[in-house]
């Protein structure tokens, strides 16, 4: 009874910016950690970044300082504002939640269906 709607991606040229939405509703009680994935052609799916609850966030090393995590937990929605884009960010990015749908269930994961990022050179 979850879902997850991912928004904001499309094609955009290098050294542009796209912010993406992941707005997450349905059977949710609370979410603890929420973040953003990305897989290439012929590649494994990364991390991107994280972030907690209360609002302490984890990056992929390579994107410090070009992409900004954040989220609006009376929304349920996470953002992610990526700037100086470079065509080696082209992937699918993909929404992921750990959340409980009542205080009494354990956290499990939920993932989104994916949006295309194309950067052009």
């Amino acid at each position: 009874q979850v879902r997850l709607v991912e928004s904001g991606g499309g094609l955009v040229q290098a050294g542009g910016s796209l912010r993406l939405s992941c707005a997450a509703s349905g059977s949710i009680f609370s979410i603890s950690v929420m973040g953003w994935y990305r897989q290439a052609p012929g590649k494994q799916r990364e991390l991107v970044a994280r972030i907690a609850r209360d609002g302490g966030t984890n990056y992929a090393d390579s994107l410090k300082g070009r992409f900004t995590i954040s989220r609006d937990n009376a929304k349920n929605t996470m953002y992610l504002q990526m700037d100086s884009l470079k065509p080696e960010d082209t992937a699918v990015y993909t929404c992921n939640i750990n959340y409980r749908p009542s205080p009494d269930s354990n956290y499990e994961p939920y993932w989104g269906q994916g949006t295309q990022v194309t950067v052009s050179s």
